[in-house]
């Protein structure tokens, strides 16, 4: 039987905002009686889940304001390539998974940064007076292996890293993120999962978002911050806990299902010295996120 953590992870990586390492629910080290499942589940062979999320997460990268925001679910395997959503993007995997055993992923993925992209989304007035970025398109490689029946029959512990570069010319840098989840189900209608992740980026990435000049005519002289360069380095550091509940008792057979989402992440290095995080902001992250989605 496929695996049932291609199909039920539908929603962690997806709902991380870009301040969160993405950056999903379980309880490692907890050795509980898995629950019968059938042969075949609807994550066998072709499927497609779809749905919506609503977000509360910080303003930009090391803000200490909060917004909400919408997001879409867009998960599924058709005719062998895996879809597995990112934030603000999609990553896809050509390497069909075996019936049993270790599996492997690879592919590639592509993401929007929009962080400080929207000036209307930062409640910070100072922070929006240095004005507002543009979005960037981060394409790369993405790759994993996944190795199940580590405390249950069902459960799986994965490993991925991601690199993307920027190719629409905002930050022309690059990030490496890598990551590693535990998945379980806890029941016949609850799967979970926990993810631990970090985030790698370059001097050209971490000098658009983080680095200060030394002035600003449009802010009053009290208010200018002081002038930072910024380099790169680990960006981010995060733990998120990841929750599906089917409506109808059974995730094996699709339908409706309810997602819950918790995140905390920590900036790390000059991400975290910036003025924009060490003096506006707040080097610890939270995240929460409900959901809802249909699998068929």
């Amino acid at each position: 039987m496929k695996t049932l953590a291609a199909g039920l992870l539908v929603a962690g990586p997806m709902l991380l905002a870009a301040p969160l390492a993405a950056q999903d629910a379980g309880a490692p080290g907890v050795r509980a009686e898995a629950p019968e499942l059938p042969e075949s589940t609807v994550f066998d062979g072709d499927y497609l889940t779809v749905g919506i999320g609503v977000g509360y997460g910080a303003s930009y990268s090391g803000s200490d304001d909060y917004r909400t925001f919408v997001l879409p679910i867009v998960q599924g395997s058709l005719a062998g390539v895996d879809i597995s959503p990112r934030p603000a993007g999609v990553a896809l995997d050509f390497i069909p998974d075996p019936d049993e055993g270790v599996s492997f992923s690879f592919g590639p993925v592509i993401k929007l940064n929009r962080d400080r992209a929207d000036l209307d989304g930062i409640k910070d007035p100072v922070v929006e007076a240095y004005g507002e970025l543009d979005t960037a398109i981060e394409v790369g490689p993405s790759a994993g292996v996944s190795f199940p029946q580590v405390l249950n029959a069902f459960d799986s512990l994965s490993f991925s890293v991601e690199a993307a570069w920027d190719v629409a010319g905002a930050h022309d840098g690059m990030s490496v993120s890598p990551a590693i989840t535990y998945f379980t189900p806890l029941s016949r209608g609850i799967a979970a999962s926990l993810s631990l992740s970090t985030k790698y980026i370059d001097d050209d990435y971490a000098d658009y978002y983080y680095s200060v000049p030394a002035t600003n005519a449009a802010l009053p002289a009290a208010d200018v911050l002081p002038g930072f360069q910024a380099d790169g380095g680990f960006e981010s550091a995060g733990v998120n806990v990841f929750m599906a509940f089917d409506l109808n008792g059974d995730v094996t057979d699709g339908g409706l299902a309810l997602i819950a989402l918790g995140g905390y992440s920590r900036m790390l290095g000059d991400a975290k010295d910036s003025p924009f995080t060490s003096i506006r902001g707040e080097a610890d992250q939270f995240l929460g996120a409900l959901g809802i989605g249909y699998t068929f």
